[in-house]
């Protein structure tokens, strides 16, 4: 259990007098990096927390964290509705001409067959950004009204379930590499559209960075959105001996009282750990390694002149940028579609072998290593992206043309499994095999630092 000093300090939610700096309540925390229970200690807007063991970030205080948020995502709710309704770019060679739109991809990869990319182009470009963002500005707004709906705590917790998989970042790089692939061969309009989804890149970006979760998770709790009244200072008094459980969703630690137990905050199930997460990780990653092969060696692409063409593979895509001078995209394109998955799979793979033989050197860089590998592997999706622009501009008939080819859908699918298996792998594990996490470890850290 906690030392007494630690207990000592934590103290119930007041109200904050007039003329007082607005601070957030004191908190027990489970770190999701290392698993160390620690109290996070009042902290004033523009000031952060860090684990004492792995320095992983536990919170970052912001001024009006939920007003500003959902200005935002209402913003970048109007231009990706002006996204989807405008042309993106428009291409055009011997007299003819061919726009796209942000549905356009996804149309010309299901004609030609590959309906598996269709369905994850338009998930990742249109369907989890909307869903993202109305979810976001239906809590918030949710949160501002007398009575706030009851089953706003589900729908905030699938917003960061939906965060990975929201790419517009991404396919905007996506249709600069396409740009510079067509630049020679035709034409080029750039749409209303890109220009919003430029805007609308750097709104998410805000959106996301003027957020503090655990804000909008208090203010839920002061709203009376959760059913049971939490009492912080008995959880805190009793974890972690009592086998206290951090919340997988929402961060809240709380007391299980049995085998399905859920969280009393946001209604997730209680878990120490990610359940089987290191066997889904191995069967994850072992097929993403397998199809990385035919990823790499199938073409990704054809590119027909006058009926006759060649396939083009992902390293021949790199090799004609190269070609045309293009050093720093074909080093984007490279690092991103060759280097970052087979570097996933290798940084995955070092992580389950070092939690199956509790190395216990280097924890904190192994950390480090996890979410590096976590937030990069999206980033491989730029040629998906970039084929689906090319595919659905260049189709002029017998004068010129571009086919998918079935390679994407390999690749495609390394992406994803690579995805997953990281989502799945729990950074915890790794503390626990080097006997690092426990009650008794546990009750040697009760300390918190602020950071500015």
């Amino acid at each position: 259990m906690v030392t007494s000093a630690t207990a000592d300090c934590f103290v119930a939610d007041r109200k904050v007098e007039a003329g007082e700096p607005w601070r957030t309540p004191m908190r027990l925390c489970e770190c999701p990096n290392c698993g160390q229970f620690q109290i996070v200690l009042p902290l004033l807007p523009g000031t952060s927390a860090r684990c004492l063991r792995c320095d992983g970030l536990l919170r970052r205080a912001l001024q009006d964290p939920l007003g500003r948020a959902l200005a935002l995502n209402l913003a970048a709710l109007s231009l990706l509705g002006i996204a989807c309704l405008m042309p993106l770019m428009a291409v055009s060679t011997a007299g003819m001409v061919r726009s796209a739109n942000l549905f356009s991809g996804p149309q010309g990869m299901g004609r030609s067959g590959l309906w598996e990319l269709s369905v994850v182009v338009l998930f990742t470009t249109v369907a989890a950004p909307v869903l993202k963002l109305l979810a976001m500005a239906y809590v918030l707004i949710g949160l501002r009204l007398r009575r706030p709906p009851r089953h706003v705590r589900r729908v905030f917790a699938m917003v960061e379930r939906l965060r990975p998989w929201s790419m517009i970042e991404v396919f905007l790089l996506g249709v600069l590499v396409a740009y510079t692939k067509l630049i020679d061969l035709a034409h080029i309009e750039i749409g209303v559209a890109l220009y919003a989804l430029g805007l609308l890149m750097l709104t998410m970006i805000a959106a996301q960075a003027v957020l503090d979760p655990q804000a909008v998770w208090e203010e839920m709790e002061r709203r009376g959105v959760p059913d049971a009244t939490l009492d912080h200072a008995a959880v805190a008094l009793a974890a972690p001996g009592a086998g206290a459980v951090g919340c997988h969703t929402c961060g809240l630690v709380s007391l299980p009282h049995g085998h399905d137990d859920r969280c009393p905050r946001c209604g997730g199930a209680l878990h120490p750990r990610k359940p089987n997460g290191v066997g889904r990780a191995w069967a994850l990653l072992i097929a993403a390694a397998i199809l990385y092969i035919p990823a790499n060696t199938y073409p990704v692409l054809q590119f027909i002149q006058f009926g006759s063409g060649a396939p083009s593979t992902i390293l021949g895509g790199v090799v004609e940028l190269l070609d045309s001078g293009l050093y720093p995209l074909a080093a984007l394109v490279f690092f991103a579609s060759v280097a970052v998955p087979l570097l996933k799979v290798i940084g995955l793979a070092v992580l389950l072998v070092s939690y199956r033989l509790g190395w216990e050197a280097r924890l904190r860089d192994r950390t480090r290593l996890y979410f590096v590998v976590n937030a990069i592997g999206r980033w491989s999706m730029i040629d998906i992206f970039m084929e689906t622009i090319l595919v659905a501009l260049v189709q002029f008939g017998s004068v010129v043309s571009i086919e998918p080819g079935v390679g994407a859908v390999a690749f495609c699918a390394v992406v994803i499994l690579t995805m997953l298996a990281a989502e799945s792998f729990d950074p915890r594990l790794m503390w626990d095999a080097a006997g690092r996490n426990g009650p008794a470890a546990a009750a040697t850290h009760g300390g918190m630092r602020t950071a500015r």
